[in-house]
C-alpha cells in the first residue's frame, strides 16, 4: 500500500471550488448568479477563505481484486450493492465491476478542513454559521477534486492518466478517466462502509472522527474510493429487495436489521 498525507492552502483550492453547489445550498437559481445580493454573498464567502484554514487530505493506493459484488482491498473485504433494474436492457451495475477479479489497484481517500470549529464559534449568528459551513463543504469537495487530479496524473502516486489536459470547467463536469464515489452517495449508499475504509485509512490521522452512525466530524469531510477503469461511471444503486439486503448483510457479517438503518432509503 502506498499512502500519503497532503496539506493544501486555500489558494491551492480556490480554482477547484464549484460555486454552483455553494449557491444551490443557499437555494439560489442560475438566473440570479449575477445579482448584487449573490455577488455580495460570494464576496463574504471569499473573505472566509482569506482567513487561516487548515485543509488536509489522505490518499492510499491499495492492491485490490473483485469477487462478485465484493472488492478485496489489501486483504480486507468491502461488500457492495448491485443495482436491480426491472428493465433487462440496462446493466445492473456494481462498483466491483470496475475492479479486475485478478490483480488491480484501488484508491482510498479522505479530505477535511478545520473550518468546522468556526461554525461552533458562531453559535449566536445563524447567517455567519451557515456561511462558514457551506464554504467548508465546498473546500472539502474542492480538496477531493484537486487530490483526484494529482492522483490521476502523478506517477509517484498512481498516474493512470499522465497525459490528462483538461480545463477546470471540464474537470467540474467530470470529463476525466475514473470516478471517486464518496461514502453515502448513490453508488455507495451504505454509510456504515466507512468503518471498513477507516480500518485501512485511519481517518484520525487527519483529524476525522466517526460517530456510531458513521457520520464524520468535522462534517465538512469527504471519504470514498477512487477507481481508474476507463468505463467506470457513476450510477445509483436505487431500491434493493429484502432478499438482497439479507445477502448483503451476510457478506458484511452484520444483521439485516442493523444495516437497514443505514439503507432506509434503498430497502423496498
Amino acid at each position: 500500500m502506498k499512502r500519503q498525507i497532503f496539506t493544501f492552502t486555500t489558494s491551492d483550492l480556490l480554482p477547484y471550488i464549484d460555486w454552483s453547489y455553494f449557491f444551490h445550498a443557499w437555494s439560489i437559481s442560475l438566473k440570479d448568479y449575477n445579482s448584487s445580493v449573490v455577488l455580495q454573498l460570494k464576496r463574504e464567502a471569499l473573505q472566509v477563505l482569506d482567513e487561516t484554514v487548515d485543509v488536509k487530505a489522505l490518499f492510499a493506493l491499495c492492491d485490490a481484486h473483485s469477487n462478485n459484488e465484493d472488492i478485496i482491498i489489501e486483504g480486507t473485504c468491502l461488500p457492495l450493492l448491485r443495482q436491480q433494474h426491472a428493465d433487462s436492457s440496462k446493466p445492473n451495475l456494481c462498483l466491483s465491476d470496475f475492479i479486475s477479479p485478478k490483480t488491480d489497484k484501488i484508491g482510498l481517500f479522505a479530505t477535511t478542513t478545520n473550518l468546522e470549529k468556526r461554525v461552533a464559534d458562531e453559535q449566536n449568528d445563524s447567517y455567519r454559521r451557515l456561511l462558514v459551513q457551506t464554504v467548508a463543504d465546498r473546500i472539502a469537495e474542492a480538496t477531493a477534486s484537486l487530490l483526484h487530479k494529482i492522483v490521476r496524473t502523478d506517477s509517484t502516486l498512481w498516474g493512470y492518466a499522465p497525459n490528462e489536459n483538461i480545463s477546470i470547467e471540464e474537470l467540474n463536469r467530470e470529463q476525466f478517466q475514473g470516478i471517486r464515489p464518496a461514502v453515502g452517495y448513490p453508488s455507495l449508499p451504505d454509510q456504515s462502509v466507512i468503518f471498513i475504509i477507516d480500518e485501512i485509512l485511519n481517518l484520525k490521522e487527519i483529524g476525522i472522527e466517526l460517530t456510531d452512525s458513521g457520520a464524520m466530524y468535522p462534517h465538512a469531510s469527504v471519504c470514498g474510493l477512487m477507481l481508474a477503469h476507463p468505463l467506470a461511471r457513476y450510477f445509483s444503486v436505487g431500491d434493493i429487495t429484502e432478499e438482497q439486503l439479507i445477502d448483503y448483510a451476510s457478506r458484511r457479517a452484520i444483521s439485516p436489521s442493523y444495516l437497514k438503518k443505514f439503507l432506509v432509503r434503498n430497502v423496498m
